[in-house]
């Protein structure tokens, strides 16, 4: 259903705070066309005179005519990217997240988002499995790319019976597709031990690499992910998680085809997530091996890009020592407990200075090797309690719900707080996490 554009802020300086528009109003219509969503309300602000219907916090509604330059943006900031809704995932993969929590928590966390317009706004992934013939016009049109999609696998029986969907079987007409209009995707493989693996990631590779030709290739890059499990995952699928001998034998595998594709292409075009290297108890590849990051998003080299940041704004801002002593816990998911060592280390040679970093598994999710943006309330309860936790906590604020304190468990930071009788600092940023702990209480 389609619905007015609610505005929830109005950034100073712009044209909206001098039109007068206030959180709470909505934008109706723009030149006569309703938005369908945030590319929609882009494109259609583009122009150089706008007439706008909005209707106020109060009901009333107004209509509104402006002059501006091109492409100047209004600076509003709406309630959601989609006016009309959500489309959601109409397929059935076993090793899907959402399926993987337990039931009661906030009805946000059970959303299966398969929508192309997230992915072109926000990088999300999606199947491709459930878009109209209206809205691949729209791709094309509109030029939506790149889109980020979830491959897993380009043999048609291996797709479908990952995705539970006849319609996935259809990936390889797909990319044709992208590549013949000159579009782009980023792929992801999760990679589902005894399904997608073996041959059949070698397959896939190979199938994917194919695309990545031309000035602008159809398959710009393609991230190789683990699957991920959790305790509350149904106890009928046929998964199995990844040992360290596979994640041992995936690396091998992928870095192979990756000096192939070097000698080919000039560029790895796949790329291993961190998580294969921490299963494994194996170092991280250079900084030089993820070229411009890519996969950023996918966890694709985040830890050494983490590392370098904070080693080049340690560099800067950390001084030899600090007037006031300063002691305090980091905690984060203890798959990155040994690659973060040495930056412990750089904050404790600063005199006075003491930082403990507490690496947790989750207990919630049930898995050994967790990454930080996991770790819930309870995670962090039972991980901490009776420990000396000095004056404060370092918390990586991706785990909590964006904009909110809240974590995946619905647990707030305010009752964690509470309980452990301790305040939390919610750090976003190498810059931040470093003026935390210089910071004079």
């Amino acid at each position: 259903m389609l619905k007015p554009a609610k505005i929830t802020k109005v950034l100073s300086d712009s044209i909206g705070l001098e039109m007068g528009f206030e959180p709470g109003d909505s934008i109706v219509s723009i030149n006569g066309t309703r938005p369908r969503d945030l590319i929609d309300y882009q494109f259609l602000c583009a122009d150089e005179y706008l007439e706008l219907e909005v209707i106020d916090a109060k009901g009333v509604t107004h209509n509104v005519e402006l002059e501006k330059d091109y492409d100047t943006d209004l600076g509003l900031e709406f309630e959601t990217a989609l006016f009309d809704g959500l489309i959601q995932c109409n397929n059935r993969c076993p090793f899907c997240f959402i399926d993987q929590q337990p039931p009661g928590k906030r009805e946000s966390l059970y959303l299966k988002d398969d929508d192309y317009r997230l992915s072109f706004l926000y990088g999300s992934y999606l199947t491709l499995t459930n878009l109209t013939e209206r809205e691949w016009q729209r791709i094309e049109q509109m030029r939506l790319s790149p889109l980020y999609v979830s491959v897993h696998a380009t043999e048609s029986e291996v797709r479908t019976r990952l995705l539970k969907n006849p319609r996935a079987g259809q990936i390889l007409t797909q990319l044709q597709w992208f590549q013949e209009r000159r579009l782009q995707i980023h792929a992801q493989v999760v990679v589902c031990p005894g399904i997608n693996d073996g041959e059949h990631l070698t397959r896939t590779l190979t199938d994917l690499a194919q695309f990545h030709t031309g000035e602008i290739p159809a398959v710009a890059s393609i991230a190789v992910v683990p699957v991920g499990l959790t305790r509350f995952r149904p106890t009928e699928d046929e998964l199995i998680p990844v040992s360290k001998e596979k994640a041992v034998e995936v690396i091998e595998q992928v870095q192979t085809m990756q000096a192939q594709f070097q000698s080919q292409f000039g560029s790895n075009v796949a790329w291993l997530a961190d998580e294969w290297f921490l299963i494994a108890e194996q170092d991280l590849p250079p900084e030089s091996h993820y070229e411009d990051y890519p996969q950023i998003g996918n966890g694709v080299g985040s830890i050494r890009l983490f590392i370098k940041e904070f080693q080049q704004t340690a560099k800067q801002m950390l001084p030899s020592e600090i007037a006031t002593p300063r002691n305090f816990t980091w905690v984060v998911g203890n798959a990155v407990a040994k690659a973060f060592q040495p930056l412990v280390a750089q904050l404790n040679a600063v005199e006075g200075l003491s930082i403990n970093l507490v690496p947790l598994r989750s207990e919630y999710w049930g898995q050994e090797i967790t990454v930080t943006g996991l770790l819930t309330g309870q995670d962090i309860l039972s991980g901490l309690s009776g420990k000396d936790l000095g004056e404060g906590i370092l918390l990586p604020s991706l785990m909590l719900k964006h904009g909110d304190t809240r974590f995946l468990d619905d647990l707030t930071l305010e009752e964690i707080s509470k309980q452990l009788n301790i305040p939390f600092f919610p750090v976003a940023s190498v810059e931040e996490l470093i003026n935390t702990c210089l910071s004079n209480g």
